[in-house]
Formats: C-alpha cells, sequence, structure tokens
C-alpha cells in the first residue's frame, strides 16, 4: 500500500510539472532550455567535460578525482564511469537478467523524479532483459519502479549507452556504477514528450 501511495503521489507531482509547461513553447525553444539546463548542470556540478579521444586514451574510463564525464556525441549523453565493475562485458548474442538500482533527478525542473536506491532490502532493484546483438543492445523492464512509474517497459536507450564500456558482475561490493546525463531523445517516455534532461546515478548487476 505504501508503494502504491508514493507511486500515486509521483503521478500527481509529475502531471503538475508538465500541466504547468507553457503551451505557447515550440520544440525549439523547449531544446534550447534544455541545453541552458544541462549547461548549467554541469557548471553547477563543476564537471570536467572530455572528448571520446581522451577517454579511449584512457582505456575508455573517466577520472573520478577530476569528475570527468565523456561526451558521447552519438548519443548526446555525458556518462562518467564511477565503477568500471567485475565479471565480463555482456556477451555477443546472449540475453542477461540486470538488476538496476538508481536515482533520477529532472535536470530541468531541479526535482528527484524516481529512484528505487534508498530501500534497505537488497531484494528492491528494477530487473531489465538486456540482449546484445553486435554492437547494439535491446532491453526491456521486466519489474520495478520505471516500468511502474512510467507504464511502459521499455528502456530508455541512454541506459543501455554504458554498456557497451562495463563489465557485468555479481558482487555487491564490485558491481558496475556509472553517472549520467541524459537528454530527452534518450529518456524515458515523459522526459522525451516534454523535453527535459535527467541526471541518473545507476548500478548494473547481473542477476545470479
Amino acid at each position: 500500500m505504501r508503494k502504491t501511495a508514493s507511486y500515486i503521489i509521483l503521478a500527481i507531482v509529475l502531471a503538475s510539472i508538465f500541466g504547468a509547461c507553457s503551451s505557447g513553447e515550440t520544440y525549439g525553444d523547449k531544446k534550447k532550455k534544455e541545453r541552458e539546463a544541462i549547461s548549467a548542470f554541469i557548471a553547477d556540478s563543476a564537471i570536467n567535460v572530455i572528448d571520446e579521444n581522451q577517454f579511449k586514451a584512457q582505456d575508455s574510463t573517466t577520472d573520478v578525482s577530476k569528475n570527468e564525464y565523456v561526451y558521447l556525441a552519438n548519443s548526446g549523453c555525458y556518462m562518467q564511469i564511477v565503477r568500471k565493475g567485475d565479471g565480463e562485458p555482456l556477451e555477443e548474442g546472449k540475453s542477461v537478467n540486470i538488476l538496476i538500482r538508481y536515482l533520477e533527478y529532472n535536470i530541468l525542473d531541479k526535482v528527484i523524479q524516481s529512484r528505487n536506491d534508498i530501500s534497505t532490502d537488497i531484494h528492491y532493484y528494477d530487473k531489465m532483459i538486456v540482449k546484445r546483438t553486435g554492437s547494439s543492445y535491446e532491453a526491456t523492464f521486466e519489474s520495478g519502479v520505471m516500468k511502474t512509474t512510467y507504464g511502459t517497459p521499455s528502456v530508455p536507450s541512454g541506459w543501455l549507452v554504458p554498456l557497451q564500456y562495463i563489465n557485468l558482475g555479481r558482487r555487491q561490493d564490485q558491481i558496475a556504477k556509472v553517472k549520467m546525463i541524459v537528454p530527452h531523445t534518450q529518456g524515458q517516455t515523459y522526459a522525451s514528450q516534454n523535453v527535459y534532461p535527467c541526471y541518473y546515478v545507476i548500478t548494473f548487476q547481473r542477476e545470479k
């Protein structure tokens, strides 16, 4: 009951946020606001943006001590690999279950929008099924907060970006962890429809 009430409250908050948007705004206006919000977030968070050449030269890692985030041009995402993780990358042609803990922050409205990382229950996570085909990844949510909150099993495209750079292991203290700035084009349903960017802190753990 408590979880259901939380989802209802979140839905009301989201509806009020989106209802407050000016109907006179064009898509171009919204994209400009998104870019400005991302730039302000980067400045306020003292993020050091590096390009993909430097990222590759550093063995596809980011220096957390320098608060480095790599800008990935194809997706428009900014990513910091906090912990690459133990285990191995997702194998070609394989489908695996990945357990996710995350925090989602709406950068434009400056509010935490959803999360599942505060429960003390070690079994409280989002589960997604991911398949790799070549360099492409497909995924759907099987269960969890994201699926319930946004009413769809679709996984934000931005969440799949780190999979080519991290390892998927099972050790709780060594699972992969990333921080990301995800534009609306790579975001969840509400972000895509309403043109706003989100900041995420996400851990990826291969299901046992």
